[in-house]
C-alpha cells in the first residue's frame, strides 16, 4: 500500500507540491455556503486552499455547507443526480468525458478516444467487479415468498416475462397478467427481468416492477430489494428523492448496503459533495470501511481531484482495507491519463507483487497508454500476453484486440484477429472490427463487416450502426453517412443519443456545422432522453474555432438547460471562442465564481489571454 500512495503522491512532487506527511489539519479551510448543481472545483493556490484530510473519521461537512479540504490546489463541489429517462437503450453520458484536457487542442482527440472505452474503467465496479453492492439486482434464490405452490406455477423462459411486460400497455397490467395466468414468479425470475431491464437502461419499468412487487405482497424484502429499489429511484428520480425513499425504508433493513448504494449513485451523478457527505455519514454510523466505497471514492476523484486519491489510499491502509483489481485498474488508469508511464508501472508492479494478476480491461489499459505514448514496443508485448497461446482458446480478448492493433497501424494483425472471430462473429466484435477497418481507413473492409452483420442478425442494435456511421464521419463520407442513418429508420431501429451523435460528426466532419446544430436542436427536443455531452462539445468547439462568441454562448446556454454544468471543457470551449475572435470576456471569473466552478492551469492560461483584450483608458483613445 506505501508503494501505492508514492506513486499517488509522484505526480505531486514532479509539480514542486510539498507532500510530506499527511496532517489532520491545516491552516485554512475554506468553507462555502453557495452549494451550486453540478459545480467542479479546481486549482487554486496551494496557500490559499486547503483544508483537512481523510484521516480523521469525520470529513467536517454540514449541509449548510461545503468544506473544501486538501494538502493541495483543489477544491470540490458537486453535481446533482441527474434523472434518466424511462427506457433509456442507449449508452448515456455517464463517464464518456474523462478528464479535462490540459490545452483546448486535446480536447477532441480525448473525447473522441475515452467517449468509446470508458466502459472498461467504470463499468465492472458498478456491474462485474462489486455486483453484490451496486446492482443490488434481487437474490437469485427462489426460497422466498412470491414462489407459494410452486408445484402447480408453470416454468416458462425467462425472457417470456420480459416480453408479456413489454407487449402489455402497462407495466402493472404486464405482470398481473402474468399472475393470472398462473405462470412463476419467483425471485430467479425477477432476478432475470431486473437485470435485463438494467442491461437495456429501462430503469423507470424496472422501478415500476419493484414497486408493484412491494405493493402486492409478491415478494418479501430484504435489505438488497431496498437497495435495488434505492439505486432505481436515483437513476430515475434523482438523488434527492433516493435520500427521501431511505426514511421509508424499515431501520432494521438501513445497513450498509442501502448506504454503499446511495453512495455509488452520487459517483453515478458526479456528486462530489453528496458522495462525501454519504461516506462520512457510514463512518458515522460506524459501518466497516470497504473496498468498495473506497474503490466509489477513487472512481470520483480520478474525474475531478486526482490528489484526493491519495488520501483515500492511506485511508485504506490506515483500516487495512485491502485494494482489488479494480482499485488498481483505477490507479492505471489515473496515471495514464496523467502521461505518467513510469507511475502507471509502478502500480502495475504493486499488483503482482500482491499476488493480482492484471485481467483484459487492465491490459487494454496498459496498451492504450502504451500508444498514447509513444511507446509501442511496450503495447505489443502487452497486447501478445493478451492473446495468450491461441486466439480461439482466447476469443475475449479480440474486441479489445482490433481497435488497439489498428492505433498500432497493424492492418495485418487486425486482419489476422478478425479471421479468429469472422466464422462465429459476436455483435461487439464486429463492431470493433468496424472500427479498427475505419482506423486504417479501409472503408471497404468496415463495410463488409457491417454486411456480414446484416446477414447474420435479423435485427442490429443502435452501437452497431453507429459504429459504421462514426467511420463514415470520420473520413467526411457524408453521403454514405446519410444513406446509413435512413437504413437504420427503415430498420425499425432505436434512434437516440448514440445515433445523434454519430450524425452531428458527420456533419461537422463535413463542414456543415450549422445543419450539424439543427439535428442536435430537434433531438433535444423529441424527448426525455437527452443527447451526449459531447454531442454538445463537437458543435461548441467548432464555433469557437470560428471566434463566433454568439454561438458558442448559444451552445453553452444549451449545455445547461440539458443539465450539463459544472465542467470545465465547456468553459475552455467558451473562453476559447473569445480568444479566437480577440474580444475580452467581461466578468468571466464571476460567471465562473457563480458556477462554483475554479479554474486549472489550463483554464488561467485562457483567462489571461482574454483579460489582455480589455480596454485601457489609453486604447481606447487610441483605437
Amino acid at each position: 500500500m506505501w508503494s501505492l500512495r508514492r506513486a499517488a503522491y509522484s505526480h505531486l512532487r514532479s509539480q514542486g507540491c510539498r507532500v510530506g506527511t499527511l496532517r489532520a489539519c491545516y491552516t485554512k479551510v475554506v468553507v462555502r455556503s453557495d452549494y451550486v448543481e453540478n459545480a467542479v472545483g479546481i486549482a487554486g493556490p496551494i496557500e490559499l486552499v486547503s483544508g483537512v484530510c481523510l484521516l480523521p473519521k469525520r470529513f467536517y461537512h454540514s449541509p449548510s455547507s461545503h468544506v473544501y479540504f486538501h494538502p493541495g490546489s483543489q477544491s470540490l463541489s458537486s453535481q446533482a443526480g441527474a434523472k434518466s429517462s424511462e427506457d433509456e437503450e442507449d449508452l448515456e453520458d455517464g463517464f464518456s468525458e474523462l478528464e479535462t484536457p490540459d490545452s483546448m487542442d486535446s480536447i477532441e482527440e480525448s473525447n473522441r478516444v475515452e467517449e468509446v472505452r470508458e466502459e472498461f474503467v467504470s463499468g465492472p465496479d458498478l456491474s462485474d467487479v462489486d455486483s453484490e453492492a451496486s446492482l443490488n439486482e434481487l437474490d437469485l434464490s427462489d426460497a422466498e415468498a412470491g414462489a407459494t405452490d410452486e408445484e402447480s406455477k408453470k416454468k416458462r423462459s425467462p425472457m417470456d416475462l420480459f416480453w408479456a411486460i413489454m407487449n402489455a400497455s402497462h407495466v402493472e397490467s404486464g405482470l398481473e397478467q402474468w399472475v393470472a395466468e398462473g405462470n412463476h414468479l419467483g425471485r430467479s425470475e425477477l432476478s432475470f427481468l431486473m437485470l435485463t431491464f438494467r442491461k437495456r437502461k429501462m430503469y423507470g419499468r424496472a422501478l415500476q416492477v419493484s414497486e408493484w412487487l412491494e405493493k402486492n405482497k409478491q415478494l418479501t424484502f430484504e435489505e438488497r430489494d431496498y437497495a435495488s429499489r434505492l439505486d432505481l429511484i436515483a437513476k430515475v428520480r434523482g438523488l434527492q428523492k433516493a435520500e427521501q425513499y431511505i426514511g421509508k425504508i424499515p431501520e432494521s433493513f438501513r445497513g450498509e448496503i442501502i448506504y454503499r448504494t446511495l453512495l455509488a449513485s452520487c459517483v453515478v451523478a458526479l456528486n462530489v459533495k453528496k458522495a462525501e457527505e454519504v461516506f462520512q455519514k457510514m463512518r458515522d454510523q460506524d459501518f466497516p470501511i470497504t473496498t468498495f466505497a473506497c474503490n466509489q471514492l477513487i472512481l470520483l476523484y480520478k474525474r475531478f481531484d486526482k490528489k484526493k486519491i491519495a488520501d483515500v489510499l492511506l485511508l485504506m491502509e490506515k483500516e487495512n482495507v485491502k485494494p482489488t483489481l479494480f482499485t488498481y485498474r483505477l490507479l492505471i488508469d489515473t496515471k495514464g491519463q496523467s502521461n505518467d508511464i513510469t507511475g502507471m508501472e509502478q502500480v502495475l508492479e504493486t499488483m503482482e507483487a500482491e499476488g493480482i494478476k492484471p485481467d483484459i480491461f487492465t491490459q487494454y489499459l496498459l496498451s492504450k497508454y502504451y500508444i498514447r505514448g509513444g511507446l509501442n514496443e511496450k503495447a505489443e508485448s502487452v497486447l501478445k500476453e493478451m492473446e495468450g497461446f491461441s486466439l480461439k482458446a482466447n476469443r475475449g480478448a479480440c474486441r479489445n484486440l482490433l481497435p488497439l492493433y489498428a492505433a498500432l497501424g497493424k492492418a495485418d494483425d487486425v486482419s489476422r484477429v478478425w479471421k479468429a472471430c469472422e466464422s462465429k462473429p459476436q455483435l461487439e466484435e464486429c463492431a470493433a472490427a468496424i472500427e479498427a477497418w475505419g482506423k486504417l481507413g479501409k472503408i471497404e473492409e468496415a463495410e463488409a463487416v457491417f454486411e456480414k452483420m446484416c446477414k447474420t442478425w435479423k435485427k442490429l442494435p443502435t452501437k452497431n450502426y453507429t459504429a459504421l456511421l462514426r467511420v463514415y464521419a470520420d473520413h467526411k463520407l457524408l453521403s454514405k453517412g446519410k444513406d446509413l442513418a435512413k437504413r437504420m429508420a427503415d430498420s425499425g431501429c432505436h434512434i437516440g443519443p448514440l445515433t445523434w451523435d454519430g450524425l452531428v460528426k458527420l456533419y461537422v466532419e463535413a463542414g456543415d456545422v450549422e445543419k450539424a446544430d439543427s439535428i442536435l436542436q430537434k433531438a433535444a427536443q423529441q424527448g426525455s432522453i437527452k443527447p451526449l455531452f459531447n454531442s454538445y462539445m463537437v458543435i461548441m468547439d467548432q464555433y469557437a474555432k470560428r471566434g463566433d462568441v454568439h454561438n458558442t454562448e448559444k451552445m453553452f446556454h444549451r449545455l445547461k438547460q440539458a443539465g450539463y454544468v459544472g465542467r470545465l471543457r465547456q468553459y475552455q470551449a467558451l473562453l476559447q471562442a473569445y480568444i479566437n475572435a480577440n474580444a475580452p470576456a467581461y466578468g468571466f471569473r464571476d460567471r465562473m465564481k457563480s458556477d462554483n466552478i475554479f479554474p486549472n492551469r489550463a483554464l488561467e492560461a485562457q483567462l489571461a489571454q482574454v483579460d489582455a483584450f480589455k480596454k485601457t483608458a489609453i486604447s481606447d483613445l487610441l483605437d
